[in-house]
């Protein structure tokens, strides 16, 4: 079956919660994910296959010409297969398409090849203060 890619794709919350919960190796929530994405973000993309939600990226922003990429997760069975890349492509072609200017992205050092090789983002000096 396809991977298919959907711009503001319609999403149930616990599907979501259960993708992120197995990407993220914590627990699973009850997030309203739809209001939170509603109120804070640009967009984000969904991956299906069969029916089934297999990746996400969330596109949070300023309002402006800033864009940020948040939450990327792809169901385990599937990682290393394009997923995550084409979720962050696609994302990008919708910020670009919104007139944003740029797109920033934090990880984690175990994430740098992903981000900087297989996505395309530049390392730059940033800033970071944990709360």
């Amino acid at each position: 079956m396809a991977i298919t890619y959907e711009w503001r794709g319609d999403f149930d919350d616990s599907s979501l919660d259960e993708l992120h919960a197995e990407g993220f190796a914590s627990p699973v929530t009850q997030t309203d994910w739809r209001a939170r994405l509603e109120r804070h973000s640009l967009g984000w993309v969904c991956a299906w296959e069969d029916g089934s939600l297999i990746g996400f990226v969330n596109v949070a922003w300023d309002g402006g010409a800033h864009a940020f990429i948040l939450d990327t997760v792809v169901a385990r069975h599937l990682r290393s297969r394009g997923v995550g890349a084409a979720l962050v492509a696609a994302a990008a072609k919708e910020a670009r398409a919104a007139e944003c200017k740029w797109l920033h992205v934090d990880f984690e050092e175990h994430l740098r090849s992903f981000y900087l090789d297989a996505c395309g983002f530049r390392g730059t000096s940033a800033g970071l203060i944990a709360l």
